[in-house]
């Protein structure tokens, strides 16, 4: 006999209440030129240091609520890989506008956001290489551990949320939306 495992309710609120919010986020020019089959080395590097410069300070501040053990944050901080996809990443300046992640909850949304694009990588380094482009190391992110860790944080996500912190953890994941969305268009 089989047992459906069903979705925490968490997953399904912030898949609901942030899909505008991802959506208007996955309009930017890079996904754009790589939908049209245009896309360039040169916007490519543009998109990946936009990325570099709001995970860098993401990756500080996740550093700063040491996560335990079972989160795994080691793995889950990847701007070391854009670092080896960009020569001059130190020269690329960094976000100043970002979530707030002074609570649990808070950083919990943001991770939900972050933790989530590594499966949207997942899916552009094979339209990367079907377009005969280079792969660049960050869109690979964790290869075939990929799908295993965004179930390992969402069953660690789902331990964690609760009734009383449900609101902010999605308040949180669509700041982090919304603030990313807004660093990757600035010019």
């Amino acid at each position: 006999m089989s047992v459906a495992l069903t979705r925490p309710v968490i997953l399904q609120r912030l898949r609901s209440e942030t899909h505008a919010y991802h959506e208007a986020l996955e309009q930017n020019a890079f996904n754009q030129a790589l939908q049209a089959g245009t896309l360039t080395a040169a916007v490519t590097e543009q998109f990946l240091g936009k990325l570099y410069g709001f995970l860098l300070p993401y990756e500080a501040q996740l550093r700063h609520h040491r996560p335990g053990p079972e989160w795994q944050p080691e793995l889950r901080q990847r701007a070391h890989l854009l670092r080896a996809d960009l020569p001059a990443a130190d020269a690329l300046p960094l976000c100043s506008t970002m979530p707030l992640l002074d609570t649990w909850p808070r950083l919990l949304g943001a991770m939900y956001v972050l933790e989530g694009s590594t499966l949207g990588g997942q899916v552009i380094a094979r339209q990367l290489a079907r377009a005969g482009l280079a792969p660049r190391r960050y869109f690979s992110g964790h290869a075939e551990q990929t799908g295993a860790l965004w179930k390992s944080f969402c069953q660690l996500l789902g331990a964690e949320a609760t009734a009383d912190n449900e609101a902010a953890i999605v308040a949180a994941a669509i700041q982090t939306f919304q603030l990313l969305h807004a660093w990757i268009e600035q010019r």
